[in-house]
């Protein structure tokens, strides 16, 4: 059996994947680009990919493929019809990221909330020491505590931010297709006008990208603040950045975007020299324990494959 890892630089180089060579052959590259990719899956019998897209024209050259296993629970890189037309069995991974997400999630409204990207540059910028005053208090912040947390989309990382925010003495509200009885579940227009902190957990669908548009954003309340840590074409990224600059959204953290790595005129580019912007490179899933985790499920989900049992399946 050949396993073929396409792009392993997006699991990061820090952890080992000794769990894939002692299941098979196995042969990693860092990084593929769709020229190479038909090249280095000829011979595969199970490819494992994070970010690298399988389309059917790509997947056509891989003639001894039986499974594709997903390094994410998300798998829209992968062409899913063509995999049931030829009998291509597909897995992903479910869960193994919700607290590192959630841990992001909440780190970022956090030191939003709190503006500590400002409080942290006046203390090193040496202004702190010039001062002559032992404290500074502007920007004024707040407690989170007794204020609202909106939560959109309430999968596991959405019920693990709620968990989280109640124990910071946080009300929780929740837009979700079909409620349910434990939370407070609301239409998405009912949440955003009165949230305080708004956060993004919603997967990618035709429904649900642009969901957070001009409109949405127009309602929220004047110090509200929102994280993004589903996808990024979930909300309208111009409308966004438009929002921060214009002083009509108080705050944003974002880890995922349309375009990865978005290029130098995306919206959130203008965003740069913002105190009130936080943007990290898609990393809240990677925790050093999640990877590893990671690794450890993929090769759960191929020993299970060739053992006939059902693991992980979408296909």
């Amino acid at each position: 059996m050949k396993i073929v890892l396409l792009d392993a630089k997006t699991l990061g180089d820090d952890i080992p994947l000794s769990a894939f060579s002692e299941i098979g052959e196995f042969v990693s590259y860092p990084k593929t680009s769709p020229e190479e990719a038909p090249e280095r899956i000829r011979d595969a019998d199970v490819i494992i990919t994070n970010k690298v897209k399988l389309t059917g024209e790509i997947l056509k050259h891989a003639p001894s493929l039986s499974l594709i296993c997903v390094t994410a629970t998300g798998y829209d890189n992968v062409d899913t019809e063509y995999c049931k037309k030829c009998g291509v069995a597909v897995c992903n991974v479910k869960g193994y990221s919700t607290e590192c997400v959630a841990q992001l999630t909440v780190s970022m409204a956090l030191s939003l909330t709190n503006h500590l990207r400002v409080f942290d540059d006046y203390v090193k910028s040496g202004e702190y020491s010039k001062s002559g005053i032992q404290n500074k208090l502007t920007p004024t912040f707040n407690e989170v505590y007794g204020k609202t947390w909106g939560i959109v989309g309430l999968g596991n990382i959405g019920k693990r931010v709620a968990d989280i925010a109640k124990v910071m003495g946080c009300n929780i509200l929740a837009y979700k297709r079909t409620p349910v009885v434990d939370y407070e579940c609301v239409d998405l227009e009912t949440l955003v006008k009165n949230s305080d902190i708004i956060s993004v957990h919603i997967p990618s669908s035709p429904e649900t990208v642009g969901l957070i548009d001009k409109k949405v954003l127009s309602l929220m309340k004047e110090r509200a603040i929102l994280v993004n840590v589903a996808r990024g074409n979930i909300l309208d990224e111009e409308a966004v950045a438009e929002a921060i600059l214009d002083g009509s959204l108080y705050g944003f953290g974002c880890d995922v975007y349309s375009t990865e790595p978005f290029p130098e005129n995306h919206p959130y580019s203008k965003l740069s020299k913002c105190d009130n912007v936080i943007l990290t490179p898609h990393m809240a899933w990677g925790g050093y324990e999640t990877r590893v985790r990671l690794v450890s499920e993929v090769a759960q989900n191929i020993r299970a494959f060739y053992n006939e049992q059902e693991r992980n399946r979408i296909i």
